[in-house]
């Protein structure tokens, strides 16, 4: 995460943390839950179970209004605190707006053109790693390690737990996890998703320590060509508009600002 300014810090949207409430009900307990629904899924955010992350499930038809104030009802009786959702655009947002979310934070959303680069061959990248970063593909047991590195280079409300690793690494049909080795250690790691011929940088995680030195545009790039030799032609990621060394590193490799950004919806519980 890059260092922010007084001002940046006081634009930031006030902290998750139901920590200092006082606890009425059950929260999110077990697994499951049991308020998901076919338009709508719910889990514990970051692990608290006063605290859910509410989204569209993985269909084509988001969910109504209605069910998403049922949704919330649900939550009230359980004692949750507060909801957040995952980054919505603008039409996903609408229904989430009307049943009582308010707007927790934009993101800027960047799209390349994967079909504007020379196309590389299936058994040789069109791209060499920086000098000294080594690139490994990320196994199951590598998640504890893909987390240590999210820690340090994420803060509050952007980290990853487990379960939000493990939606990054399922959003999509097919994903490619890899991760970034440098003098034997590991220092950076992304997650790419493809769906059909458009893409997704889903997650991208370097260690403050190691910026600066390639690690971040050695897995961009090497996210670009998984993505590239399997048919796709857009890439899409987001970033946080306080995250200039982000923004800066995917237009300096060819992302193209959207005008329609991504926003992070909340909902509090009423005292």
């Amino acid at each position: 995460m890059v260092d922010l300014t007084a001002a940046q810090h006081r634009s930031l949207p006030r902290p998750i943390d139901s920590g200092s409430r006082a606890k009425t009900g059950p929260g999110l307990t077990g697994s499951g839950v049991g308020l998901s629904a076919r338009h709508l899924r719910v889990a514990r955010w970051q692990g608290d179970p006063y605290t859910a992350l509410v989204g569209p499930a993985r269909i084509r038809r988001g969910p109504t209004v209605a069910e998403i104030t049922r949704c919330l009802s649900r939550l009230d009786r359980r004692g949750v605190q507060q909801a957040v959702t995952p980054a919505l655009n603008p039409v996903e947002a609408e229904p989430f707006f009307q049943a009582g979310f308010t707007l927790y934070e934009r993101l800027h959303l960047l799209a390349r053109n994967l079909s504007a680069t020379t196309v590389c061959t299936m058994n040789r990248p069109q791209f060499e790693p920086a000098p000294g970063v080594e690139l490994v593909r990320a196994r199951r047991w590598h998640r504890r390690i893909m987390l240590d590195i999210d820690a340090k280079a994420f803060k509050g409300f952007w980290r990853f737990d487990d379960y939000s690793l493990g939606e990054a690494l399922k959003a999509t049909p097919h994903s490619y996890a890899r991760l970034a080795r440098v003098d034997d250690r590991y220092v950076g790691y992304a997650v790419t998703g493809r769906t059909e011929s458009r893409g997704y940088l889903q997650r991208l995680a370097v260690d403050p320590a190691c910026q600066g030195q390639g690690v971040g545009t050695t897995l961009v790039e090497d996210s670009s060509n998984w993505l590239r030799r399997r048919g796709v032609v857009t890439a899409l990621v987001n970033t946080q508009e306080t995250n200039r060394r982000a923004l800066d590193l995917y237009i300096n490799l060819g992302f193209i600002q959207q005008r329609e950004g991504l926003m992070v919806l909340r909902w509090d519980r009423d005292t």
